[in-house]
């Protein structure tokens, strides 16, 4: 198996009790469809560097997490291109993005009027990035 076939996924998780056995693989909460966490190259092009890129991002290497899209702006050419919170930037223009800090990767992202972004959508490694912000004040001395 190639490594970009791999998937990383959460533990497994029962489905809600409330969705009948005939029923899950047509009702909305429940979703086996593991395409939706390949990877995908989407090409971002904007005019010129001052435009917005149409979405925000949070995370980093000193945040103990990679970069994850955290807000894609309504009507913009990101959400027309299908990105969405918690897609994962695991690279840009070639360069890694899974070990990088967050300021060098917001300077890549402006830097470019043409951005081929490697993503994959994950939701699990995403909501990490907030148990990392709230447990990072554990043991900090407040005055």
């Amino acid at each position: 198996m190639e490594l970009s076939s791999m998937v990383e996924l959460p533990a497994y998780e029962y489905a809600p009790p409330w969705i009948p056995l005939s029923e899950r693989c047509h009702h909305p909460d429940y979703n086996n469809d593991l395409q939706q966490f390949l990877m995908r190259t989407v090409t971002l092009i904007r005019e010129k560097v001052s435009e917005t890129l149409g979405f925000n991002i949070r995370g980093g290497k000193e945040h103990f997490c990679g970069i994850y899209l955290s807000k894609v702006m309504p009507n913009t050419e990101a959400e027309r291109l299908g990105l969405r919170e918690a897609d994962q930037i695991i690279s840009v223009n070639g360069t890694s993005f899974e070990d990088i800090e967050h300021t060098k990767a917001v300077k890549i992202l402006k830097a470019n009027t043409e951005i081929v972004m490697q993503l994959r959508y994950f939701p699990y490694g995403y909501k990490k990035t907030y148990e990392k912000v709230q447990n990072s004040n554990v043991g900090v001395a407040s005055s």
